[in-house]
């Protein structure tokens, strides 16, 4: 502001010489150049001193406005930096979240696949477990069916002594009713039963 000041009053100053003043002699005139030379410049200096007064004027309103823009920007900045370090924190803090988040997934993932394996090695026990069951009750039916046909034999073979025992009784019982006649008996037992004859 000084220098454009100072660059305007040389301006004006130059103006001022560059001015040629016409004075026209009158001989029949007593003219005093000295208070002619004095008004005029008494004139150019009230110009560059209203001029002067001015150009300070117009300088100093604008440094003002400078000065109250400079306040302005600089709250601006201050509100700036404000919301600046209240985002950097709501950063840092969404960062720590998006952390724990990706921690506690990774958590679950690792639980997850543990789980599955487990369950896998739950499904393979269980199909063991299943085949060794189907195996053990096949060898209980086989067992059973054999059981069943040793118990078969059994009976027969318990029906076929009953019978032959029940032969031998009436036999006896004949012989003592006969006076000792003899008589002869022969069992045959075949695959369906027995059958006696006399």
């Amino acid at each position: 502001l000084r220098a454009v000041y100072e660059a305007e009053l040389r301006e004006l100053q130059s103006q001022i010489k560059d001015t040629s003043v016409v004075v026209e002699m009158d001989n029949s005139r007593n003219l005093d150049m000295d208070a002619i030379v004095a008004e005029v410049r008494a004139q150019y200096e009230d110009i560059a001193n209203r001029s002067r007064a001015e150009a300070e004027s117009w300088y100093k309103q604008k440094f003002e406005e400078m000065q109250t823009s400079a306040g302005q920007y600089g709250e601006d900045l201050r509100s700036t930096k404000t919301e600046i370090a209240e985002l950097t924190r709501m950063i840092a803090r969404l960062q720590n979240e998006i952390d724990a988040v990706k921690g506690q997934r990774a958590n679950l993932e690792a639980q997850i696949a543990e789980a599955e394996e487990r369950g896998e090695l739950a499904v393979k026990d269980a199909k063991l477990r299943i085949k060794d069951l189907e195996e053990a009750l096949q060898r209980a039916k086989q067992d059973m069916a054999r059981q069943v046909r040793e118990y078969q034999e059994l009976m027969n073979v318990k029906l076929a002594l009953d019978i032959e025992i029940a032969t031998y009784r009436k036999l006896l019982e004949g012989e003592e009713s006969s006076g000792g006649a003899s008589a002869t008996i022969h069992v045959q037992q075949t695959s369906g039963g027995l059958s006696s004859g006399k």
